[in-house]
């Protein structure tokens, strides 16, 4: 069984770059050359993504690769599969790793227990909505989307995961 998914690496320094690929290809088992273009919300820093295809999981061992680079932005991305949830990975500089699953329309989702733990965890609506924000990855998202509207039309590489 296979999943499909993106890597958006949204910042990353010149020289983390070729760090970047290796971590990459490491994890997919095949070499990877990513298309680097500048990114308008930071220009020292470039952007790059990629499409890939690999088995479940294949999504939290990118995240895993990546976060090697604190200084990096990226979010990875793995769609639903038969018997798998989707999955969103975003990390930011300072802030770390956020890993949510998503539904089929790629958006965050909260399990009836996981809402409930959080309910038993805090006081006072403020606590709540505090919690519910942190759950959801708002800040995350806050962060990222500046550099997310800087991709738009960029170069998509493809990549597919070997063996």
């Amino acid at each position: 069984m296979s999943t499909r998914g993106v890597v958006y690496v949204h910042s990353s320094p010149l020289a983390v770059g070729p760090h970047v690929e290796w971590a990459i290809g490491r994890v997919l088992d095949t070499p990877v050359n990513l298309r680097w273009s500048a990114q308008p919300a930071d220009p020292s820093a470039r952007r790059a993504e990629c499409d890939w295809t690999g088995r479940p999981g294949t999504g939290a061992a990118l995240a895993a690769a990546l976060r090697q680079w604190p200084m990096i932005r990226f979010e990875v991305v793995e769609e639903p599969s038969p018997g798998c949830d989707g999955e969103r990975f975003m990390h930011v500089p300072g802030r770390g790793l956020f890993h949510g699953v998503t539904g089929a329309a790629g958006d965050i989702q909260l399990s009836e227990h996981r809402i409930h733990a959080l309910m038993a965890g805090v006081r006072g609506p403020e606590g709540l909505a505090h919690a519910l924000e942190r759950a959801l990855g708002v800040a995350w998202d806050a962060e990222l989307e500046p550099y997310r509207l800087a991709g738009d039309g960029a170069p998509v590489t493809l990549l597919t995961q070997v063996g």
